[in-house]
C-alpha cells in the first residue's frame, strides 16, 4: 500500500443485506485500501439523503432522486448502484374490498412513502402525480397500511419480497412498470463521494469500493453469511434472492444502458417538475 491516510473516512450506507454485502470487503479487510481507513456508518436511505444535502458524508448511499438535489456536491462512483432489472418499488393495499384497486385509483389518496427524497418516492410522484405522500420510516410502511393511516403505501427493501405474505395486495410494481416503458432497469439508488476529497483520493476511493464489490461477489456465501446480520428476519433463501437482485452486474458497473437509464430518470423527474433543475449525472472516471 501507499499514501497511507490514517484519518478515517466515513462509509454511509443503509443497514440492509444488500448495502452490507457490497462492503463485506471492507469489512473484512480484504482488500486493498490504498492507505485509506473507512468508518463504516449505517442510517435508513432518507437520514442519508439528508445528511448528504448538508455535505456531512464523505462517501455514501444516496437514491437517485436525491442525487438530483446534491449533483454540485457529490460526483457519482462508478459502481455500486442498485437497479430494478424488471422489478423494484411495490405499491401495496390491503386485501379489504375498501381499499384501491389499481394505482389510478390512489389520485388524491394517501400513500405511505419511505421517504421524499427516495426514488420510491420520485417513482410514485411520475407514475399518480396527484396522490398525497405521507413520509414514514421504511419498515412502517406496512404498518400504516394495515392500521387505516394511508389507503396504500410503497415498500422497499425486503418489503417488496414479503407483502404477499404478510396480507397485502399488489396494485403495481414501479420497476417493472418503468422497464415495460423503457426497456430500462429503473435506477433505484448508488454511491457518491464528495467532491471535495479531490481527485487522488476520490481515485483511491473508488478502486477500494470496487475491490470490496469484486470480493463479495467472489466469495458470495461468506459475504451472505455476513450479511444476515441485516437480514431483519429474512430466512437465508430470501436473504439471497434480496442481494441477488440489487447486487450484481449493474452494481459492477453502471454500462451505458444504466448510465442512460439514470439520465432518463432524471430527465423525467425534472419534467414532471419534481427535481427544480435538469441535471446531467456525472460519474468518477473508471480506471
Amino acid at each position: 500500500m501507499s499514501n497511507v491516510d490514517a484519518s478515517p473516512l466515513v462509509l454511509a450506507h443503509s443497514p440492509d443485506s444488500d448495502d452490507a454485502f457490497m462492503f463485506y470487503g471492507l469489512r473484512a479487510e480484504a482488500v486493498d485500501t490504498e492507505g485509506l481507513v473507512f468508518r463504516h456508518e449505517l442510517a435508513d436511505i432518507e437520514t442519508l439523503n439528508g445528511r448528504a444535502l448538508r455535505g456531512e458524508l464523505a462517501i455514501t448511499a444516496v437514491s437517485f432522486h436525491a442525487y438530483a438535489h446534491l449533483a454540485k456536491t457529490y460526483v457519482l462512483l462508478p459502481h455500486g448502484a442498485s437497479f430494478g432489472d424488471g422489478y423494484g418499488p411495490c405499491v401495496i393495499a390491503r386485501e379489504a374490498g375498501d381499499a384501491p384497486a389499481a394505482l389510478e385509483a390512489l389520485a388524491g389518496k394517501r400513500v405511505a412513502i419511505p421517504g421524499a427524497l427516495t426514488t420510491a418516492a420520485l417513482a410514485l410522484r411520475m407514475r399518480v402525480p396527484s396522490a398525497l405522500p405521507v413520509v414514514v420510516p421504511f419498515d412502517r410502511v406496512g404498518d400504516a397500511v394495515a392500521a387505516r393511516e394511508v389507503e396504500a403505501g410503497v415498500v422497499i427493501h425486503e418489503g417488496q419480497l414479503t407483502w404477499k405474505e404478510e396480507g397485502f395486495r399488489l396494485l403495481g410494481d414501479l420497476g417493472a412498470l418503468w422497464t415495460k416503458e423503457t426497456g430500462l432497469p429503473l435506477p433505484l439508488g448508488g454511491n457518491a463521494v464528495r467532491r471535495d476529497l479531490g481527485a487522488e483520493k476520490i481515485g483511491r476511493i473508488s478502486r477500494a469500493l470496487g475491490r470490496s464489490i469484486e470480493y463479495a461477489l467472489a466469495n458470495r456465501e461468506a459475504a451472505l453469511t455476513d450479511a444476515m446480520r441485516f437480514a431483519r428476519g429474512l430466512p437465508r433463501e430470501k436473504a439471497d434472492r434480496f442481494v441477488g437482485m440489487y447486487v450484481n452486474d449493474w452494481t459492477r458497473s453502471y454500462g451505458e444502458r444504466g448510465r442512460e437509464a439514470v439520465r432518463l430518470l432524471l430527465d423525467r423527474a425534472f419534467e414532471a417538475g419534481v427535481v427544480p433543475t435538469r441535471v446531467e449525472p456525472e460519474w468518477v472516471e473508471e480506471r
